[in-house]
């Protein structure tokens, strides 16, 4: 598994949820990590991204409610997830990649496995 994501999980709406995502060692270098989603029926869609620098972007839909962190030295990503709502319910598809293309609208190189967040009403 090149990225290992973790959390996620049920919560009722306005709760709060954190993901995480793990580089494995064998990557040596990473520059944009972030977050896609996808609810059933639906297409994917981008979420959040943080970039080595800590620029960051947020889909319209999440802006006020996810932040995005990393922490470069563990080339770890975190989505802190803040008053929830039942249509945030998808599963959540960690993805990173060394250059710059995930900011143009693109999927990068590595992917973690899907977490489920289901969120109640």
């Amino acid at each position: 598994v090149q990225l290992q994501a973790s959390g996620g999980g049920l919560v009722q709406a306005g709760g709060s949820l954190r993901l995480s995502c793990a580089a494995s060692k064998s990557i040596f270098r990473i520059n944009i990590m972030g977050w896609y989603r996808q609810a059933p029926g639906n297409q994917r869609e981008r979420v959040a991204f943080i970039n080595a620098t800590g620029a960051t972007w947020y889909a319209d839909s999440v802006k006020g409610r996810f932040t995005i962190s990393r922490d470069g030295a563990k080339k770890t990503a975190y989505l802190q997830m803040n008053s929830l709502k039942p249509e945030d319910t998808a599963v959540y598809y960690c993805n990173a990649d060394p250059s710059d293309i995930l900011w143009f609208n693109r999927t990068g190189l590595y992917w973690g496995q899907g977490t489920l967040v289901t969120v109640s009403s």
